[in-house]
Protein backbone atom coordinates (compact mmCIF):
# COMPACT_ATOMS: atom_id res chain seq x y z
CA UNK A 1 0.00 0.00 0.00
CA UNK A 2 1.53 3.31 -1.12
CA UNK A 3 1.55 6.27 1.21
CA UNK A 4 1.43 9.95 0.33
CA UNK A 5 3.78 10.98 3.12
CA UNK A 6 6.71 13.21 2.46
CA UNK A 7 9.59 14.03 4.77
CA UNK A 8 10.54 17.69 4.62
CA UNK A 9 13.59 19.29 6.18
CA UNK A 10 13.11 23.01 6.51
CA UNK A 11 14.91 25.99 7.94
CA UNK A 12 13.29 29.14 9.28
CA UNK A 13 14.77 32.57 8.71
CA UNK A 14 13.92 35.83 10.47
CA UNK A 15 14.55 38.22 7.57
CA UNK A 16 13.83 38.21 3.84
CA UNK A 17 17.35 39.35 3.00
CA UNK A 18 18.79 36.34 4.84
CA UNK A 19 16.34 34.15 2.92
CA UNK A 20 17.38 35.52 -0.48
CA UNK A 21 21.05 35.10 0.43
CA UNK A 22 20.40 31.50 1.55
CA UNK A 23 18.48 30.69 -1.64
CA UNK A 24 21.40 32.03 -3.71
CA UNK A 25 23.80 29.85 -1.73
CA UNK A 26 21.57 26.79 -2.16
CA UNK A 27 21.31 27.35 -5.91
CA UNK A 28 25.09 27.78 -6.19
CA UNK A 29 25.56 24.52 -4.26
CA UNK A 30 23.07 22.76 -6.62
CA UNK A 31 20.73 21.88 -3.79
CA UNK A 32 17.24 20.84 -4.92
CA UNK A 33 14.90 23.29 -3.17
CA UNK A 34 11.41 21.87 -2.80
CA UNK A 35 9.78 25.22 -2.02
CA UNK A 36 10.25 28.56 -0.32
CA UNK A 37 7.52 29.94 1.94
CA UNK A 38 7.15 33.59 2.95
CA UNK A 39 4.48 35.51 4.88
CA UNK A 40 4.34 38.19 2.16
CA UNK A 41 5.65 38.58 -1.41
CA UNK A 42 9.42 39.02 -1.42
CA UNK A 43 10.60 41.13 -4.34
CA UNK A 44 13.46 39.58 -6.24
CA UNK A 45 12.87 36.04 -4.97
CA UNK A 46 11.46 34.63 -8.23
CA UNK A 47 14.58 35.30 -10.33
CA UNK A 48 16.82 33.98 -7.56
CA UNK A 49 14.78 30.75 -7.51
CA UNK A 50 14.94 30.56 -11.29
CA UNK A 51 11.17 30.83 -11.72
CA UNK A 52 9.74 32.15 -14.96
CA UNK A 53 7.17 34.92 -15.12
CA UNK A 54 3.55 33.91 -14.58
CA UNK A 55 1.37 33.58 -17.66
CA UNK A 56 -1.77 34.60 -15.79
CA UNK A 57 -1.82 37.95 -17.61
CA UNK A 58 -2.04 36.09 -20.92
CA UNK A 59 -5.06 34.18 -19.65
CA UNK A 60 -6.55 37.52 -18.52
CA UNK A 61 -6.16 38.89 -22.04
CA UNK A 62 -7.91 35.84 -23.52
CA UNK A 63 -10.77 36.11 -21.01
CA UNK A 64 -11.09 39.84 -21.67
CA UNK A 65 -11.15 39.29 -25.44
CA UNK A 66 -13.84 36.66 -24.94
CA UNK A 67 -15.87 39.16 -22.91
CA UNK A 68 -15.44 41.81 -25.60
CA UNK A 69 -16.54 39.47 -28.36
CA UNK A 70 -19.48 38.20 -26.31
CA UNK A 71 -20.75 41.69 -25.50
CA UNK A 72 -20.27 43.06 -28.97
CA UNK A 73 -21.69 39.96 -30.63
CA UNK A 74 -24.80 39.73 -28.45
CA UNK A 75 -25.59 43.43 -28.78
CA UNK A 76 -25.08 43.29 -32.54
CA UNK A 77 -27.42 40.31 -32.81
CA UNK A 78 -30.05 41.83 -30.50
CA UNK A 79 -30.12 45.26 -32.14
CA UNK A 80 -29.86 44.15 -35.79
CA UNK A 81 -31.66 40.78 -35.95
CA UNK A 82 -33.70 39.97 -32.85
CA UNK A 83 -35.20 43.33 -31.84
CA UNK A 84 -34.31 46.06 -34.34
CA UNK A 85 -35.69 49.33 -32.97
CA UNK A 86 -34.50 52.79 -33.92
CA UNK A 87 -33.75 54.80 -30.75
CA UNK A 88 -33.58 58.56 -31.25
CA UNK A 89 -32.68 58.29 -34.90
CA UNK A 90 -29.68 55.98 -34.34
CA UNK A 91 -29.19 53.17 -36.84
CA UNK A 92 -29.73 49.53 -35.89
CA UNK A 93 -25.99 48.95 -35.63
CA UNK A 94 -24.56 51.77 -33.49
CA UNK A 95 -21.12 50.68 -32.29
CA UNK A 96 -20.42 53.75 -30.08
CA UNK A 97 -23.46 52.95 -27.95
CA UNK A 98 -22.10 49.40 -27.41
CA UNK A 99 -18.86 50.61 -25.82
CA UNK A 100 -19.96 50.89 -22.13
CA UNK A 101 -21.46 47.40 -21.97
CA UNK A 102 -18.57 45.96 -23.98
CA UNK A 103 -16.09 47.49 -21.53
CA UNK A 104 -17.99 46.15 -18.50
CA UNK A 105 -18.21 42.61 -19.87
CA UNK A 106 -14.52 42.70 -20.82
CA UNK A 107 -13.58 43.54 -17.23
CA UNK A 108 -16.07 41.03 -15.79
CA UNK A 109 -14.89 38.11 -17.95
CA UNK A 110 -11.20 38.93 -17.35
CA UNK A 111 -11.55 39.24 -13.58
CA UNK A 112 -13.69 36.16 -13.03
CA UNK A 113 -11.61 34.10 -15.46
CA UNK A 114 -8.34 35.07 -13.81
CA UNK A 115 -9.64 34.31 -10.31
CA UNK A 116 -10.94 30.90 -11.35
CA UNK A 117 -7.69 30.12 -13.21
CA UNK A 118 -5.60 31.21 -10.20
CA UNK A 119 -7.62 29.02 -7.84
CA UNK A 120 -7.44 25.97 -10.10
CA UNK A 121 -3.70 26.28 -10.75
CA UNK A 122 -2.88 26.74 -7.05
CA UNK A 123 -5.24 24.04 -5.78
CA UNK A 124 -7.33 26.48 -3.78
CA UNK A 125 -11.06 26.67 -3.29
CA UNK A 126 -13.86 25.72 -0.97
CA UNK A 127 -13.32 22.54 1.01
CA UNK A 128 -9.60 22.29 0.24
CA UNK A 129 -7.33 21.70 3.22
CA UNK A 130 -3.72 22.41 2.38
CA UNK A 131 -0.80 20.97 4.30
CA UNK A 132 1.48 23.52 5.89
CA UNK A 133 5.02 23.23 7.08
CA UNK A 134 5.00 25.60 10.02
CA UNK A 135 2.24 27.98 11.15
CA UNK A 136 4.79 30.75 11.79
CA UNK A 137 5.45 30.99 8.03
CA UNK A 138 2.10 32.76 7.66
CA UNK A 139 3.05 35.24 10.36
CA UNK A 140 6.69 36.33 10.54
CA UNK A 141 9.09 33.56 9.45
CA UNK A 142 10.65 32.73 6.08
CA UNK A 143 11.28 29.13 5.12
CA UNK A 144 13.33 27.05 2.71
CA UNK A 145 12.17 23.45 2.43
CA UNK A 146 13.91 20.37 1.05
CA UNK A 147 12.27 17.03 0.31
CA UNK A 148 14.34 14.42 2.16
CA UNK A 149 12.02 11.43 1.67
CA UNK A 150 14.63 9.52 -0.35
CA UNK A 151 17.73 11.11 1.17
CA UNK A 152 20.42 9.39 3.18
CA UNK A 153 21.52 10.52 6.62
CA UNK A 154 24.66 12.11 5.12
CA UNK A 155 22.57 14.18 2.72
CA UNK A 156 20.31 15.31 5.56
CA UNK A 157 23.34 16.26 7.65
CA UNK A 158 24.71 18.27 4.70
CA UNK A 159 21.40 20.13 4.46
CA UNK A 160 21.41 20.78 8.22
CA UNK A 161 24.93 22.20 7.99
CA UNK A 162 23.79 24.34 5.03
CA UNK A 163 21.02 25.77 7.21
CA UNK A 164 23.37 26.50 10.10
CA UNK A 165 25.91 28.15 7.77
CA UNK A 166 23.27 30.25 5.99
CA UNK A 167 21.82 31.78 9.14
CA UNK A 168 18.66 29.75 9.73
CA UNK A 169 17.26 30.45 13.19
CA UNK A 170 15.68 27.00 13.40
CA UNK A 171 15.87 23.67 11.50
CA UNK A 172 13.11 21.07 11.68
CA UNK A 173 12.06 17.81 10.06
CA UNK A 174 8.37 17.26 9.37
CA UNK A 175 6.35 14.52 7.76
CA UNK A 176 3.57 15.85 5.55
Amino acid sequence: MATDTQNVLYGLYDDEQELIKAVKEAREADLDIMDVYTPFPVHGLDPVLGLSESRLHQAGFVYGALGTMTAFGVMTWVFTRDWPIIFGGKPYFSAPSFIPITFELTVLFASIGMVVTFYIINGLGPGVTNKYIDPRVTDDKFCIAFDVSDSSDDEQNNLKSFFSNSGASEVNLKTL
